[in-house]
Formats: C-alpha cells, sequence, structure tokens
C-alpha cells in the first residue's frame, strides 16, 4: 500500500500521512548535524507524533554526538531529548493524549501498567525506561524517520528524538502539561531541570538545615543547587573546576565555591573542615570517577549519602573498596530525578509555573534550530547550560 504524504504546513490535514519537514541527522561521530529534510511516518498503535516548538542540547546528547561508547553508536541517527512541543496525531490505543495537547517527551517512560511502574521503589518501566542502546520503536522494531532523498532509514535515540520539527515516541514517553504552561520553560522539564532537582527532593530527600556538595556545576548540577535552596539546606558547596561556574551557581544558591585546581589538599578535607566532618549529601554531576570518590569522601560518616548523576563512559569500575560502606557513607544513582514521568511530571511542571522552582537562570542563549550546531559548540567550551532552540 502506497505512503501519504503531507508538507509540515498542513495542518490537520497531516493526519495519517507521512510528513516532510525539517531535522538535524547525525552521521557519524563528531561530524557537523546535518540540517536535511527528512520523512516522519504516521504514529503506529500506542504511538504520538509530536511538533516540537523548543528542543535544547543535553551532555548526553554531546556524549552521544562525540561517539563516547562505541556500542552505542548507530547512524544516521537523530538526537535530542530536551524539548516540547504539541500533538499533531496519537496512534490507535491512546487515550490520555489528544491533538493540541502541551507536552513534553521524556527519556525514561512510564507505561502505568508494569510492576516497575506499579511499584513506589523505582521510577523505571519494564518496556520503556531510558535505554541508549535502543535505536527503534518499541511497538514493531523499525524506525518512524527515513531520509526524503532516497528513503534510508534513520534511527531513533533515547525514546525521543527531538532535534526534528515533528517527532514519533510511544504514549508512555509524552506527559501532558497545563496549556498555561509557558513551553519554552517547560522543556528543561525533559531531562536535566527534572534529573537534578528530582534527585535533591525524591532521591535523597533533602531537608531544610541539611548540607549538601554538588560535583559538577552544569545544568543538573545546577538543578541540584536550586533543589537543595528550594527545601531550605542550610550550606551548598559548589565545586567546578571552571571559575566562571562559580557566578552562576551563586545566583542559583551555592553558599560556597570550591575550584579543585586551587587547591592544595583533596576537596573533601576542604569540605569535612567547611562542615564540621562532612556534608549529609553529596552529588556527582561530572561523569568522572575521580570526581566520584572525592564526592563520597565529602560527606559525613554515619550518615552521609552520595547520588550519582553523572554519565560514565569509562569501563572503569566504582572507586570504592567495599569496606568503607561500613563506615557509614552509602552511595546511590539516580535517574530522572527519581520522577514517574507521566504520574508527578504534571504536578511539577505546576509547581515551577507557581514559582516554587527557578528555572530562568538555566536558560543562556536562544537561538533558531537552524543554528544547532553552533549550540553544540557553545556547550562543548562551556558557555551555556542550556541554549533553547525555537523550531
Amino acid at each position: 500500500m502506497g505512503r501519504n504524504y503531507a508538507s509540515n504546513d498542513d495542518g490537520d490535514d497531516t493526519v495519517g500521512k507521512v510528513i516532510t519537514c525539517k531535522a538535524a541527522v547525525a552521521y557519524g561521530p563528531e561530524q557537523p548535524l546535518v540540517m536535511e529534510e527528512i520523512m516522519v511516518d504516521p504514529p503506529q498503535k500506542m504511538e504520538v507524533r509530536i511538533k516540537i516548538l523548543f528542543t535544547s542540547i543535553c551532555h548526553t546528547d554531546l556524549s552521544a554526538w562525540q561517539g563516547e561508547n562505541e556500542a552505542q553508536r548507530m547512524y544516521p541517527r537523530i538526537l535530542g531529548h530536551e524539548a516540547s512541543g504539541i500533538v499533531e496525531s496519537v496512534g490507535e490505543g491512546v487515550t490520555d493524549l489528544e491533538i493540541g495537547d502541551h507536552v513534553v517527551p521524556i527519556f525514561n517512560g512510564e507505561c502505568q501498567d508494569c510492576a516497575y511502574c506499579n511499584s513506589d521503589k523505582t521510577n523505571l518501566c519494564e518496556k520503556f525506561r531510558v535505554n541508549p542502546f535502543k535505536s527503534v520503536m518499541t511497538n514493531d522494531g523499525k524506525t518512524r524517520f527515513s531520509t526524503k532523498s532516497d528513503g534510508k532509514t534513520i534511527y531513533h535515540f533515547l525514546n525521543t528524538s527531538t532535534f526534528s520539527e515533528y517527532t514519533v515516541l510511544d504514549s508512555a514517553c509524552v506527559v501532558k502539561i497545563d496549556q498555561k504552561a509557558p513551553l519554552k520553560k517547560m522543556s528543561l522539564l525533559s531531562c536535566g531541570v527534572s534529573t537534578g532537582l528530582g534527585a535533591v527532593w525524591n532521591t535523597a530527600n533533602v531537608q531544610a538545615g541539611a548540607t549538601v556538595a554538588v560535583f559538577g556545576l552544569g545544568a543538573v548540577g545546577l538543578a541540584v543547587v536550586e533543589g537543595a535552596r528550594a527545601r531550605g539546606a542550610s550550606r551548598i558547596i559548589g565545586v567546578d573546576i571552571n571559575p566562571e561556574k562559580r557566578f552562576k551557581g551563586e545566583a542559583i544558591g551555592i553558599t560556597d565555591f570550591i575550584n579543585p585546581k586551587d587547591m592544595e589538599k583533596p576537596v573533601h578535607q576542604k569540605i569535612r573542615e567547611l562542615t564540621n566532618g562532612g556534608v549529609h549529601y553529596s552529588f556527582e554531576c561530572a561523569g568522572n570517577l575521580d570526581v566520584l570518590r572525592e564526592a563520597f569522601l565529602s560527606t559525613h560518616d554515619g550518615w552521609g549519602l552520595t547520588v550519582v548523576l553523572g554519565i560514565h563512559p569509562t569501563p572503569r569500575m566504582l572507586p570504592l573498596h567495599p569496606m568503607e560502606l561500613f563506615d557509614g557513607r552509602r552511595i546511590v544513582g539516580s535517574v530522572f530525578g527519581d520522577f514517574k514521568g507521566k504520574s508527578q511530571l504534571p504536578y511539577f511542571a505546576n509547581q515551577c509555573m507557581n514559582g516554587e522552582v527557578k528555572l530562568d537562570e538555566f536558560i543562556t542563549h536562544e537561538m533558531p534550530f537552524a543554528n544547532i550546531n553552533q549550540a553544540l559548540q557553545l556547550l562543548i567550551d562551556g558557555k551555556s547550560l542550556r541554549c533553547i532552540l525555537h523550531l
């Protein structure tokens, strides 16, 4: 049977048809993303097609673009997982979303039906959890993207693929938010802000008066700072080798800044001196195992908790001896801030709308989607937190 086609400006006429639109396609490690016309198939059973309005680049996108993990390489591919947009059409069986809904995509889905989704111990989903190796749709093992020029398959990324004017996702990876929510800011909830702030509120459950150390002051690390500030932490120590991060950190809420390059002693020793033996909570947001060890040792013995948020491509294992855990320090990982996306993110979006969380400080740049390679370079150079791309 032939395919029905529509251009991306046909409005309601696009439903059920293949859409031709612009996308930024990755063809190999560290190769500039190619802005080209692609074809996006209609959503199949339990899938949703979204018109992306805003997207941004996260360090996870950067790592994938650089091809840091060879086993995860798959080309051509559409990267991107932080975005917001509007539902263009829904596939068979989708009942919780409809055309025109304002939504954010999530890389860590929630089917709301499996044993994992029904457990209060995890925010992972049996079928739609984050999976960097996955490059096709769950429904049929195929992709919904192809090149316009020769019909070649283009692969998906992290359940989302938001570097495209239109994308197709499993409905489990699409969260409906309040129509009044500003979509530009809501794109931050797809990854960075939810991951960092959720690690404070959900994973660690930081309480007022607690002391916190944050290792790595990128977008996720600063979201940790914001979460700790909102919870009333008495001391928030930011650690970063980039001295420029101090100013953004102080604007959001750090009380102290440590640059390891300026230290003659290990960072954890300095933190212990500042906090009478160590912080209650440390958050590792750098993806560096040496940093992770410093974060672990910066917590107080007896009750310190370290939360791992950084992505670690290295084959090295945890830099800890099992006996060190007998000193009462604990270490735990956190995915998407332990938020259950579909069931909990809408409320978090409302909290952001009500001013409980400050999002403005995270947006450092804005530019047209066509300038995505420039936005990528800003992140590489450490000059941006989030550069919002307007589609």
